[in-house]
């Protein structure tokens, strides 16, 4: 029983993990523009719907 309990570690080899030599580098190009551009829209239309008497 004992040797049974064993092959599991015997099978598994060595495993070794090591950092990278150089900074992980990860690029997030999001586009907000869109978004922006809509709330602004958005505020602007509602700006002139409460004061319509002065446009």
């Amino acid at each position: 029983m004992g040797a049974a309990c064993l092959i599991p570690f015997a099978l598994a080899g060595c495993i070794t993990i090591n950092a990278p030599e150089e900074p992980i580098v990860i690029e997030l190009n999001v586009n907000i523009r869109q978004e922006v551009i809509y709330r602004l829209a958005e505020d602007a239309g509602n700006t002139i719907e409460e004061n319509a008497d002065i446009f």
